[in-house]
């Protein structure tokens, strides 16, 4: 076998939430081994989806800019018909989309839980199925959803957040067990604390709240994004072929040791 990911060469992914954080960098490593990327966010981010695919095609790749609400069923389904309009088949989803809102859970509204649940619970369930029905036509395909920490064990005052990861992990593995007779590969990410632009505007400006994340991490640090990136190419690409309905934490050892 080849370098894991040599195989995507040529390939399509669509890549929800592409245009910033852990999806843009997973965007452009991709682009970097030539597989076509198609990231995608909602509206409002249209100069970060332009910038984003200026990058992808500096690297040798094909691209389309395409504005996408996760949450919207109808938008789901236009980004997918697209792509596979223009590239004729689709070999990889990844669902990088997800919010977040901390507050106590006695304060937290409705409209905030919805929020919370639409973009990453059903937003992931929407990108699934849609990318789903053409994976299973084709008899071939690889979708990574982007879980959490979250997913195995509580955090506080992030009720929705939790819930919606948890929900996640347990959707991967439904339609992992339901598709991989048909040749659609489902798997997940959970990555731990990672420095993305976000995480950085945070830490930066409290150095003792950056101390009590690392002091709780084996490793002692917190992770990059380049260092999910690897588990999301090697989970796309032949190299994990016979891996379906998995969750790969990407922490530094935190889960292992212990919340």
């Amino acid at each position: 076998m080849e370098f894991i990911g040599a195989d995507l060469a040529g390939k399509v992914a669509i890549i929800t939430g592409g245009t910033s954080g852990i999806g843009r960098g997973i965007a452009l490593e991709l682009a970097k081994i030539g597989c076509n990327v198609i990231p995608t966010s909602e509206a409002g981010t249209e100069t970060q989806i332009k910038e984003t695919i200026r990058e992808l095609k500096n690297l040798g790749v094909q691209s389309l800019e395409i504005v996408t609400d996760v949450t919207d069923a109808r938008q789901v389904e236009n980004l997918v018909s697209e792509v596979t309009k223009k590239f004729g088949q689709l070999h990889a989803l990844i669902n990088c989309a997800g919010i977040t809102i901390r507050k106590p859970t006695v304060e937290m509204t409705e409209r905030e839980w919805d929020a919370v649940i639409d973009v990453n619970l059903k937003g992931t369930f929407l990108s699934c199925q849609k990318a789903g029905q053409v994976m299973l036509k084709q008899g071939f395909g690889s979708i990574v959803n982007i879980a959490s920490l979250t997913s195995f064990v509580a955090y506080p005052e992030v009720i929705s957040y939790c819930a919606s990861k948890g929900g996640v992990l347990m959707l991967t593995r439904a339609l992992a067990a339901e598709w991989a007779p048909r040749g659609v590969r489902v798997n997940a990410i959970a990555p731990g604390d990672i420095l993305t632009p976000l995480t950085r505007s945070v830490v930066d400006k409290d150095p003792e709240r950056r101390k009590r994340m690392e002091a709780r991490i084996p490793m002692g640090r917190l992770g990059e994004v380049n260092e999910v990136v690897g588990a999301a190419i090697y989970l796309t690409s032949d190299a994990s072929r016979y891996v379906t309905g998995h969750t790969i934490v990407v922490d530094g050892g935190h889960l292992a040791e212990g919340i």
